[in-house]
């Protein structure tokens, strides 16, 4: 890992959710009313999110699940529903917070610990599953799958996580940073193919153990993401 680029990346997304967009961020994840362009955004957050989910198992009592890159909370959430002990981290102190404020009461034994802070902490333990929704696609690729390592190795059974797919209509957004409006625009994307992406998975020495099993593009409007499951092989 280019470590001295991982972390001054990891300092601009940290200080884009916390302070730069954190209102717009708040809104998009809620009921609000917002534009078209960002209508589009949730939906396919939405959708990415059902498709992450699809892949944990339905019940997750018992469990340890990791929500690196938790945002506002809304998969944790659904986690917890199900039984899991959710570790919801983010960098973004505000929209933790705002995570805490909305999350339910839980009744089936399933609980979230909201914190801020690096999801790479080796204090967080261990995890039977670690989710990652878009929070590795503002990282080079060589970084992204360092960061994936460094989570298997804390993970017994399953490790999802998102990638931004080159595509011509992603290199332009990315060419013109229009995902959102001047005063709020996010770091940029970094594309990456998947068979660039997969060889190395498959070539790093601590991900031996791991292999790919399912994959899905999701594409909606200005929101375009790929989910990626490892798993123990």
């Amino acid at each position: 890992m280019n470590t001295s680029a991982y972390t001054a990346r990891r300092a601009e997304i940290e200080t884009y959710f916390d302070r730069t967009a954190a209102d717009a961020w708040a809104r998009l994840t809620s009921d609000a009313p917002v534009g078209r362009v960002r209508a589009t955004v949730r939906a396919g957050r939405d959708r990415m999110r059902g498709t992450l989910l699809s892949w944990l198992p339905e019940d997750l009592r018992g469990q340890r699940v990791l929500d690196a890159g938790c945002g506002t909370g809304a998969l944790a959430v659904e986690a917890a529903c199900r039984g899991a002990t959710v570790l919801a981290i983010d960098l973004s102190p505000t929209l933790v917070d705002l995570a805490r404020q909305r999350q339910p009461v839980f009744s089936n034994g399933g609980g979230i610990d909201f914190r801020a802070g690096d999801m790479l902490d080796p204090a967080l333990g261990e995890f039977d599953h670690v989710v990652g929704m878009d929070s590795l696609i503002h990282y080079e690729p060589g970084d992204a799958v360092e960061v994936i390592a460094g989570l298997a190795a804390r993970t017994r059974h399953s490790l999802l996580f998102t990638f931004a797919p080159s595509s011509p209509a992603l290199e332009v957004f990315k060419a013109v940073g229009k995902l959102f409006p001047r005063g709020n625009r996010s770091p940029s994307i970094v594309p990456v193919a998947e068979r660039h992406l997969q060889r190395r998975l498959d070539d790093h020495p601590r991900l031996l153990a791991w292999g790919a099993r399912r994959s899905q593009r999701i594409s909606s409007g200005f929101y375009t993401s790929q989910a990626m499951e490892l798993v123990r092989s």
